[in-house]
């Protein structure tokens, strides 16, 4: 499986609060991508967004053999995001500088022929199949909210003021559910996930217009950057780009 992985400051911001990385476990076979984008201040936000990645990083790294099943995998990550989400919200209470700390998350674990996804906050999961693409993941956000009641439409939501507030996090709780969902991976096939300062600025179509160039895999994802920092660049880009191989075809 081939990867890239791409992050921007932005340019507006000074720091970039992203954080995003691709783990390959060769003895289980299994590929782990993450995206995450931190808050509460420059301190606040990259200390989130780089301990959520680099904590689910070694866990998934250090499965034992025991892991076989799709389910032990869930399982372990999931206990993972926990573990994280207690740490992040236990540091913040103990140490002022870190108050209202958090960040988003999106994780993709890929298995043969399947993809197990984990998401929590705004920033996204794409997947591209054919000519088609659809958003994996659902914002938990404020207008997402009155999106589902009804009270603005998804083209309202766009524009919407409020777009960037987001209803959950990793770290301003407690606790945390994060949203489950498995995919199936077709052969030539991409997976892209992004922070919100990429999704806010290049829509689903022209994602999808890129993606499918006939380029290297790697040159897509320098564009992703340069077109949401020359539509403005408000925002910490990230964007991680994954390619699901063509079934090679032995002949005899």
């Amino acid at each position: 499986m081939e990867f890239e992985i791409r992050s921007d400051t932005g340019r507006k911001r000074t720091v970039n609060e992203d954080e995003a990385a691709v783990f390959v476990h060769e003895e289980h076979d299994a590929v782990l991508a993450i995206v995450a984008d931190g808050m509460g201040g420059h301190k606040g936000g990259d200390f989130a967004s780089a301990t959520a990645v680099r904590m689910i990083g070694e866990r998934f790294m250090s499965a034992s053999v025991e892991i076989e099943s799709d389910q032990d995998w869930s399982d372990l990550l999931y206990d993972a995001v926990v573990d994280v989400n207690l740490f992040l919200f236990t540091t913040a209470q103990q140490d002022d500088s870190f108050k209202g700390m958090g960040t988003t998350l999106d994780i993709a674990l890929i298995l043969s022929n399947d993809c197990l996804v984990f998401h929590v906050g705004d920033s996204r999961i794409y997947q591209v199949t054919g000519k088609a693409i659809r958003q994996i993941t659902k914002d938990h956000s404020f207008v997402n909210v009155l999106v589902d009641s009804g009270e603005i439409t998804e083209q309202e939501a766009e524009v919407h003021p409020q777009r960037n507030w987001i209803m959950k996090a990793v770290g301003s709780e407690k606790s945390i559910v994060p949203d489950l969902c498995k995919v199936p991976l077709p052969p030539d096939s991409y997976l892209l996930l992004c922070t919100d300062g990429l999704s806010n600025k290049i829509e689903k179509e022209v994602m999808l217009d890129i993606v499918l160039r006939d380029e290297p895999l790697a040159s897509k994802a320098d564009t992703f950057i340069e077109l949401a920092n020359e539509r403005g660049g408000e925002d910490n880009i990230t964007v991680i780009l994954l390619e699901v191989p063509e079934v090679e075809v032995i002949s005899t």
